[in-house]
C-alpha cells in the first residue's frame, strides 16, 4: 500500500500497489478514504488498516467480513457464511468467494473485525491468520474506510477547495497588511544631500 497524503484531517488518499483487493481496487489506482472511529466501522467496508505484527507493519486494505460477535465460515469453494447467512459478494474476483484457503469456522472476538481480499486466491488475509484471535484484528488497528458513494467524495473535494482558499485568504491578507506598514513608514531622508550651491555670479 502506497503512502497516505493526509488531506486537512479527516481524509485521506493511498494509491493501490498490490492484487489482494482487485477487481475492485487495481495497482495503480488511487483510493480516497474517510478517517472513522472503530465504533463506526460496519460489515461490507473497505477498510486501512495497520497492525505491528502482520504485513511487516505496513497498512493494507481489505473488506470487513465479521464483526465483534459474529460467527463466520466457510467451506473451499462455498460462499462465506456469517450468522446463518450466505453473503452475496458480487465483487470478487472471477465470481470465486474461497480461493485456495482452508475451511474455517470462527466466532469474531467483540472488539475486532475478520477481513478478506476481493481477490480470494490471492489475498493474505483472516484466513491465514486463524490462531491469532480467530484470524481478527483489532476494530482499533483501522485508519480510514473507502468512500464509496458521491456524496463522500463531494464531501472531500468541497474540503480540499475550502483548505486551498482559507490558505489564499490569509496569503491575501498577509500580503495587504504587509503594504498598509510600507505605506504608513515616514519617507526615508536622503543619504547624501547635495550641498549648497552659490548661485552669484562672479
Amino acid at each position: 500500500m502506497g503512502a497516505a497524503l493526509l488531506i486537512g484531517t479527516r481524509y485521506t488518499t493511498v494509491i493501490i500497489n498490490g492484487n489482494a483487493m482487485d477487481p475492485t481496487y487495481s495497482p495503480g489506482d488511487r483510493v480516497f478514504l474517510e478517517r472513522t472511529d472503530a465504533g463506526a466501522v460496519r460489515q461490507g467496508d473497505v477498510v486501512l488498516y495497520q497492525t505491528g505484527d502482520r504485513y511487516e507493519g505496513r497498512a493494507v486494505l481489505r473488506r470487513v467480513i465479521g464483526v465483534g460477535g459474529d460467527h463466520v465460515r466457510q467451506s473451499p469453494g462455498a460462499p462465506v457464511i456469517v450468522n446463518g447467512t450466505p453473503l452475496v459478494e458480487p465483487y470478487v474476483k472471477d465470481g470465486d468467494p474461497s480461493g485456495m484457503a482452508p475451511p474455517y469456522d470462527v466466532v469474531v472476538p467483540e472488539g475486532r473485525l475478520f477481513l478478506l481480499g476481493d481477490h480470494r486466491a490471492n489475498s493474505n488475509d483472516s484466513r491465514f491468520f486463524l490462531s491469532e484471535q480467530s484470524g481478527s484484528v483489532a476494530a482499533t488497528a483501522v485508519q480510514a474506510r473507502v468512500l464509496d458513494n458521491q456524496t463522500g467524495l463531494l464531501a472531500l473535494a468541497l474540503t480540499v477547495l475550502l483548505g486551498l482558499l482559507l490558505t489564499l485568504s490569509a496569503l491575501v491578507v498577509q500580503i495587504a497588511s504587509w503594504v498598509a506598514r510600507q505605506r504608513s513608514l515616514p519617507a526615508p531622508a536622503p543619504l547624501n544631500p547635495d550641498p549648497p550651491v552659490d548661485a552669484q555670479s562672479v
